[in-house]
């Protein structure tokens, strides 16, 4: 092996790409087809269409070996799922009735039957569908999709490259069936899935496969003697097959650590690692095991997860390194590009100096493929290139937008007690109970109501100048009206807006905060159908004017009940966004946090005697390694008492948090200090329950008893039926009532009906404990 004839090889490529089109055309085709308006061909057709557009526009691009099997019409994992056979049982009937189907019943569920639980993809906003496994579980190789995109792409005269979860990654992030004991670990089931990847990979190698990637992020966090024995087995077997393609095993979001010189002397042709943010390490880690002789390195040197631009310069001196370390080199950015936007040229309204600092997916394959140029021909070859790219990244460096002396002056002298409430909880819990008045069991919901088309309407009107501010005004607080009046009739116990004039839960928030850019085709897959347009956080942060005091304020005008004030919590501006990557988040942190507080206080001035700061996103931000855990979860959890420490001893700060796994940040969940935490826990059955009551959290809780991601409507007994479940841990004196997480995804009719059970579940309680 030269370090030339590893340059000379080089090609670029990527393991994924957005899937829902410049227009979202793939949301509105799925969306359809659920109505009923779209048929399942034409959903097909658009889905086709969509995979076909995008191996174009990477092999414009100069990606030279596009993926394949990374599209998928609602999550990858669940793809795996079919393509494993691993349907759960309650699912079986509806698979064979069809396909399509019920492969949205496992996604979301239906009137009779539950979907599969959701949570997060490692630590990013994207969500996967948690495979569900057993001791009696039967896998069956279902090559049709993998195989048949591999073939489309192929036909299309395409170099490609399949691409599935890993078998250990799969096994790793599934959990034990309804019904199965919950010390079972999946990992077990190796030896039986293996022979069916080996279908798989034959399957594969038939249609034309060179290369397939397995994907092995799992392997990126502390895993045990066991589990990466496991890994060892796994591609050992995989390796050893005769009748299969070169595999390329992935790795992304973190360094390998451990996992690598199992990988590195596993009998595979290639690896792919990431070498951006903390996976950096893994440059010295592989030098550490003496390279990748006789193999093939994809080297993810672009940050697949943000929207800066690559420093080229400074990744071309990685990849030279890395040159002397495998027998060929290739260039990738860090993970699938599903993470990020399709095209900054589409942002038209953002200032054009802002504007060259951002790269979206096409512009990172076209960062991509140019590293692979200056990699295989030379600097010289791309002279003008970099000296454009070092242009444009000292001109962010200087810019003043960057910087504003005041808001560092003001973060500079926090203090610990600015980070503490002034009383204990007990002491609050007291004063606020004298204020609130509430009964056992209160009934609240999360904060918003439906988005109806109606409503979205009146914002596009609004954007489009076809209405003024008054008109609009005027439309948004007949919503909240109405929306008052029924969470009255319904007889909800603390109220909320309904949030009718908020496009999102942090774009509405970034709009009005200095620093941050938002976007107006910046789409980005959060779960299914379900896209989110994360802002961009450019500068220093600040609030120039109150965010959401008007709408409490008229709100709380209609009734007498309570009305919560509600905010997004600072780790959630974070996460939700894309972040700068020129300073360290805990410093971004306390800026958005002393933003926030001004806006608590202001409400609370404003005679809110309730306020959510909502923190879905603190478990996921969480890193994957346990040794930088307690540095994030110090300034993290310090960040959201900045926020929230600023009022009075009765005025209840309540926190919300969803769909991830909330074992490993109990503790940080009472560092939050908040008197009330809201929590998704239908789809884990009131899993979240019984961990804070062996973690002994002290506050009050509400466990979610109404999975409002899928569109069934639980009944009356079965809302008891979860309730029962969470008295079993949580003493009535502190347990909330409540959906999941917000109702703007729903329709008006189901969240009538499931707020009716919700109601009726508690009253039915209260009378049973009051007997």
């Amino acid at each position: 092996m030269t370090t030339k004839s590893a340059a000379a090889a080089s090609v670029a490529t990527v393991y994924g790409y957005p899937r829902q089109g410049r227009g979202r055309e793939l949301k509105k085709a799925i969306e359809g087809y659920w109505k009923g308006t779209v048929t399942a061909d034409a959903l097909l057709a658009t889905a086709a269409d969509l995979r076909r557009g995008n191996w174009q526009q990477l092999a414009d691009s100069g990606i030279a070996e596009v993926p394949t099997g990374d599209f998928s019409l609602y999550d990858h994992v669940l793809d795996t799922t079919v393509a494993l056979g691993a349907i759960p049982a309650r699912h079986r009937e509806a698979v064979e009735a069809d396909a399509l189907d019920g492969y949205f019943a496992m996604a979301r569920g239906t009137q009779d039957v539950a979907p599969l639980e959701m949570t997060k993809w490692f630590d990013t906003n994207y969500h996967y569908l948690v495979p569900e496994l057993g001791p009696d579980t039967v896998f069956a190789a279902n090559p049709a999709k993998a195989v048949g995109e591999l073939r489309e792409a192929l036909l299309r005269g395409h170099r490609a490259r399949p691409v599935l979860v890993g078998p250990v990654t799969y096994l790793l992030l599934a959990k034990p069936a309804p019904g199965v004991a919950a010390d079972f670990r999946p990992i077990t089931l190796l030896d039986r899935l293996l022979p069916v990847y080996a279908q798989l990979l034959a399957e594969l190698r038939a249609a034309g496969a060179g290369w397939v990637q397995l994907d092995e992020p799992a392997l990126v966090q502390d895993r045990t003697p066991a589990e990466l024995n496991a890994a060892a087995r796994a591609y050992r077997e995989l390796g050893a097959l005769a009748e299969r393609p070169k595999l390329l095993v992935a790795s992304y979001f973190d360094r390998l650590g451990e996992a690598l010189p199992v990988l590195a002397k596993a009998p595979v042709e290639g690896l792919a690692l990431d070498f951006t943010g903390p996976a950096a390490a893994n440059l010295e880690d592989l030098a550490a095991v003496g390279g990748l002789p006789g193999k093939r390195l994809v080297a993810g040197v672009i940050d697949g997860r943000n929207v800066w631009i690559n420093d080229l310069e400074k990744s071309l001196s990685t990849l030279a390194t890395l040159l002397g370390l495998a027998d060929r080199v290739d260039v990738a950015p860090s993970c699938s590009l599903l993470h990020v936007p399709i095209d900054a040229t589409l942002e038209r309204d953002i200032d054009p100096q802002i504007a060259r600092w951002l790269a979206f997916a096409k512009q990172k394959a076209a960062e991509t493929a140019l590293l692979a140029r200056g990699l295989r021909e030379g600097t010289g070859a791309i002279t003008a290139e970099l000296a454009a790219n070092r242009a444009d990244l000292a001109s962010r460096a200087t810019s003043p937008i960057t910087r504003d002396p005041a808001v560092r002056a003001r973060a500079a002298a926090v203090t610990a007690d600015d980070t503490r409430r002034a009383q204990p909880y007990p002491v609050r819990a007291e004063a606020q109970r004298a204020r609130l008045g509430l009964p056992l069991l209160p009934t609240t919901t999360i904060g918003s109501f439906p988005q109806t088309t109606e409503l979205r309407t009146a914002r596009a009107d609004l954007t489009a100048g076809r209405i003024g501010a008054p008109a609009y005004r005027e439309r948004m607080e007949a919503e909240v009206r109405e929306v008052i009046a029924y969470q009255e009739k319904a007889g909800l116990d603390v109220l909320v807006h309904g949030e009718p004039e908020r496009n999102d839960m942090v774009q509405y928030f970034a709009e009005q905060l200095t620093g941050y850019l938002a976007t107006r085709h910046g789409w980005v897959q959060s779960y299914g159908s379900r896209y989110v347009r994360p802002p961009v956080l450019a500068g220093d942060i600040s609030r120039p004017n109150p965010m959401t005091v008007d709408w409490f304020r008229y709100a709380q005008g209609l009734t007498d009940r309570p009305v919560k004030g509600m905010l997004t919590g600072p780790v959630t501006m974070l996460a939700w966004s894309f972040v700068r990557d020129d300073q360290p988040l805990a410093d971004t942190a306390r800026q958005v946090a002393l933003a926030l507080r001004e806006e608590v206080t202001d409400l609370e001035a404003a005679g809110a005697a309730v306020v959510q700061v909502d923190e879905p996103a603190l478990r996921e931000t969480l890193p994957l390694r346990a040794a930088a855990r307690p540095a994030y979860l110090d300034w993290a959890t310090e960040a959201f008492r900045l926020a929230t420490s600023g009022v009075r001893a009765d005025t209840q700060i309540h926190t919300h948090m969803c769909y991830a796994e909330f074992g490993a940040i109990m503790t940080a969940i009472d560092e939050l200090d908040a008197d009330v935490i809201s929590l998704e826990a239908t789809r884990s059955h009131m899993e979240v329950a019984g961990e804070l009551a062996e973690a002994g959290y002290p506050r009050e809780v509400g466990p979610g008893v109404w999975d409002i991601h899928s569109p069934r409507v639980p009944g009356t007994e079965e809302v008891v039926s979860l309730l029962r479940a969470g008295l079993a841990a949580i003493p009535a004196e502190r347990l909330w009532v409540n959906p999941d997480c917000g109702l703007k995804t729903r329709g008006w009719p189901e969240t009538r009906a499931s707020l009716d059970s919700l109601v009726a579940a508690a009253r039915r309680l209260r009378e049973e404990l009051a007997d």
